[in-house]
């Protein structure tokens, strides 16, 4: 498999790693070390800990190896020559499983730079002295083979470019992301806790992170009216015969948190000295009646055999809802509708819950729980096209206003190969034709790619890149023919028949957590005063003035302003040090000449000392920033 230039340089040096380390430590079983989008790692298996002086050593004896100018030849073997040369080398713990993987009919071989050989399809550059620039970034835990029933390997990261300009600008980067790193930022700016005795990827709003949230909605809310949604509230949980229709369980249940049977059920079963096998077997189980109307309605033999059992054997349960689609559909279809009554637009801020290995989770950006602006769209077949630009428009609307401009548009389409996807595929055609006509009407660079659909339909995501590079998938719009059949919709046509109507989901945030974890990280904490939890800081001098502070305090809380005094007896250098620490958006600065003139002395972050300013004129100014969901204008 042949890659790009800037992949084989990565390429190159996570061999030149593996060569130092078995330098360093000869003793150090292998796995992989694959180029990465950012770079590159390698996989040990050693006893000893690395650390961050060992990284310093690697990286000294990577540049000898570089310095040496090995040359990087290929060799093709036979499986046997195969087997023979990795017994040879003594590394047959993880590369013997390697082999395995390679198929009977592809070309088996290795590569070689000096003294170092290694199983690899390549391909690499023609001398280790190509490797212009690299660097060793961290020590991570990884899995073997990424289960967690393996041992833990330890992975070292490092990165490598063309040249020094370039790594030096990516290592800027990488201080720049720590220090804007959104974990780090919200403990420090109090926004939100994660608390081990309620659980990992289980987040506490506090009260300032609770203020961004509730200011984020209000925004969707109001752009949600504008177009004709209608708000609803749906429960935490759901029966497992919902999800059992909608197709989530029991085919995801390993994302999902376990179902739980009925507690009266569950003392009978106990009873009875029902194992947790059967039991879980009890719970995902259907009736033939069920497994025959699914199978009907979606013209498929999704429903297998093996999960029919008798009505009476059954169990029946709950678990935390992984989507709130299923209940959005439960809604629609509690009253009959007529095609003049379409589309009908559901929305919700409603919080589903997923299992993430631990090992995944990340502050806010990766969580077990998190609240959707999601929204459900049920629509004609006419309706589509339309219905899908106004939930592109309403993403750009909500990027837009947060002066993230830079973003390109994925188009998930289903794999042919795949067996995961559900549904006609007639069906299928026509709403992956839908999402790409809609996706060319953006005007931005968009992609195909297979495999990327939900089980259920094709989607459009929509990928930022922040103000340092780096790219994140927030909001996605996803066109459904197949959930509607499942759960049998319909609506009166002007034929006076029924007809299926089409579903469209949609989330421009995505999941508030991760929305507001990339705005920490977007705006480095640095919110615009309509989004910032703390918008005013009055810094009187003295107590002199504090009968003044307090009068202006009142009129800018009574025009509905976040606002504070510091009333602390500190200087007043550090009472601005403070609020700069705390990123306060405005800071009035007020003394016995300003109490006098009914002014204010204006400091913001984004322009600094702003001079004096009349208060009624900074107090309009400040209501219209608010309203206008104005981004900080910062000074030339």
């Amino acid at each position: 498999m042949s890659m790009t230039p800037l992949e084989e340089i990565r390429h190159s040096c996570s061999h030149i790693l593996a060569t130092a380390v078995l330098r360093v430590f000869p003793e150090a079983k292998l796995d992989i070390g694959p180029p990465t989008d950012t770079g590159f790692y390698y996989d040990f298996d050693l006893d000893h800990k690395f650390t961050m002086d060992d990284l310093a050593k690697i990286e000294a004896e990577m540049k000898k190896v570089i310095d040496e100018n090995q040359a990087f030849t290929r060799k093709e073997v036979s499986r046997d020559e195969a087997k023979e040369i990795i017994k040879k080398i003594g590394q047959e713990r993880y590369k013997l499983g390697r082999l395995d993987d390679i198929p009977d009919d592809e070309k088996i071989s290795f590569y070689q730079n000096g003294e170092f050989i290694d199983l690899c399809a390549g391909t690499h550059v023609r001398y280790t002295k190509q490797v212009k620039a690299f660097k060793l970034l961290s020590i991570a835990g990884a899995y073997h083979r990424g289960d967690e029933k393996n041992k833990q390997l330890q992975r070292i990261y490092g990165t490598a470019f063309p040249t020094k300009d370039e790594l030096a600008q990516y290592l800027e980067r990488l201080e720049q992301a720590k220090l804007r790193d959104h974990r780090k930022l919200g403990r420090d700016l109090k926004l939100f806790h994660i608390d081990e005795d309620v659980g990992q990827g289980l987040i506490l709003w506090t009260p300032h992170g609770s203020i961004i949230r509730q200011e984020l909605q209000t925004f969707i809310s109001e752009e949600l009216r504008k177009q004709g949604y209608f708000q609803v509230f749906t429960p935490h949980i759901g029966k497992l015969a919902l999800y059992k229709t909608s197709g989530h369980f029991p085919y995801y249940k390993e994302s999902q948190f376990p179902a739980f049977a009925e507690p009266d059920q569950l003392a009978r079963i106990a009873g009875e000295g029902c194992s947790c096998a059967e039991m879980t077997a009890r719970l995902e189980a259907v009736t033939s009646q069920f497994a025959a109307q699914m199978n009907e309605r979606t013209g498929s033999n999704m429903i297998t055999p093996d999960r029919v059992m008798d009505a009476d054997k059954l169990l029946d349960g709950f678990m935390l809802k992984p989507m709130n689609c299923p209940h959005h559909i439960k809604i629609f279809a509690s009253q009959p509708h007529s095609y003049r009554d379409l589309p009908v637009r559901l929305a919700e801020f409603g919080t589903v819950y997923r299992w993430e290995q631990s090992g995944e989770l990340n502050g806010m950006t990766r969580v077990r729980g998190f609240t959707q602006d999601d929204a459900h769209l049920f629509c004609t077949e006419e309706q589509v096209a339309d219905e899908v630009l106004g939930c592109l428009s309403l993403v750009k609307i909500v990027l837009s206003t947060l002066g993230m401009s830079d973003y390109r548009v994925r188009v998930g389409l289903r794999d042919p190969d795949s067996n995961k996807y559900t549904g006609d595929a007639a069906n299928w055609d026509k709403a992956e034709a839908a999402c790409r006509n809609a996706a060319k009407t953006l005007g931005v660079p968009f992609t195909e790619e297979p495999g990327e659909a939900a089980f259920y339909g094709p989607k459009i995501d929509f990928v930022i890149k922040d103000v340092i590079g780096r790219e994140w998938q927030l909001g996605t719009v996803q066109v459904d023919y197949n959930l509607p059949i499942r759960f049998d919709l319909s609506y009166i046509g002007p034929d006076n028949q029924p007809h299926r109507p089409v579903m469209i989901h949609r989330a421009p945030f995505g999941s508030m957590e991760r929305f507001c974890g990339v705005l920490i990280e977007h705006f480095a904490g640095d919110f615009p005063l309509w989004l910032a939890p703390e918008q005013i800081r009055l810094v009187p001098i003295s107590d002199k003035v504090l009968d003044y502070g307090r009068d202006l305090l009142a009129q800018l809380r009574a025009a509905g302003l976040r606002a504070t005094m510091d009333e602390h007896s500190d200087k007043l250098g550090a009472k601005i040090r403070r609020a700069e620490l705390e990123k306060v958006p405005h800071v009035l600065v007020l003394g016995a000449k300003e109490a006098e003139a009914k002014s204010v002395s204006v400091r913001t972050r984004a322009a600094g000392d702003e001079g004096v300013q009349p208060f009624a004129q900074y107090l309009e100014r400040a209501k219209t920033e608010v309203a206008t969901r104005a981004l900080a204008r910062k000074k030339a």
